[in-house]
């Protein structure tokens, strides 16, 4: 503003610059105090989901572990509920867990495969990979275990895929190939086991 002017002359410039942008002005804090509001609701609401999702787990993973008749349609039913959660991936290993004890493989090869295809979670991921392979190679689907150890990117787990890869082609009668994959895990730093299957394959 112009120094010169008198004080009244500033009040009514004021008014006029109020009167022209006020509204916009007011808008723009409702609006801005809007969506604060309204993310911060939005943000109270994914952490009480996350909240009821984890106990939700909890409850039906207790119940799979005491053996509870109900159980394993309990924890399906958690999975179907919570699909876009990470909780109802660990559901699906746990389930194929107790699946595999129980000796029904194709219900947790299911369980397994729909936790692949529902995480891109870094430190779950391979879990799920190798514990399919084991399954397949079980079932002596050597070709589907292999293919699926093939998937296994996490570079911490490639000793143990190199040393599960041993096993199944061995399972599968291929002994030389085992032998390569028992020493590319063993030059990766995999298990104290691994001598002992190389020092079986030499005799």
């Amino acid at each position: 503003m112009d120094g010169n002017i008198t004080e009244e002359q500033q009040v009514e410039q004021i008014k006029a610059w109020w009167k022209e942008n006020g509204k916009a002005v007011v808008l723009g804090a409702v609006i801005g105090l809007g969506s604060l509001y309204g993310w911060r609701y939005y943000q109270s609401e994914v952490q009480a989901a996350k909240e009821q999702a984890s106990d939700a787990y909890t409850q039906v993973i207790n119940s799979l572990e005491s053996g509870n008749v109900d159980a394993v349609a309990d924890v399906q039913a958690f999975i179907t509920a919570h699909e876009s959660s990470q909780y109802s991936v660990l559901a699906a290993l746990q389930l194929a867990k107790v699946q595999v004890q129980a000796g029904d493989l194709d219900a947790a090869v299911e369980q397994l495969s729909w936790a692949i295809g529902n995480t891109q979670d870094v430190a779950i991921l391979p879990i799920a990979q190798t514990r399919l392979a084991r399954i397949y190679a079980e079932q002596q689907k050597f070709d589907e275990a292999l293919a699926e150890l093939d998937k296994v990117a996490a570079e911490s787990w490639q000793a143990k895929v190199a040393e599960l890869r041993g096993d199944v082609l061995l399972q599968k009668g291929d002994s030389i190939a085992a032998r390569e994959s028992y020493v590319k895990a063993q030059q990766l730093g995999a298990s104290p086991a691994l001598q002992i299957k190389l020092d079986d394959l030499a005799q």
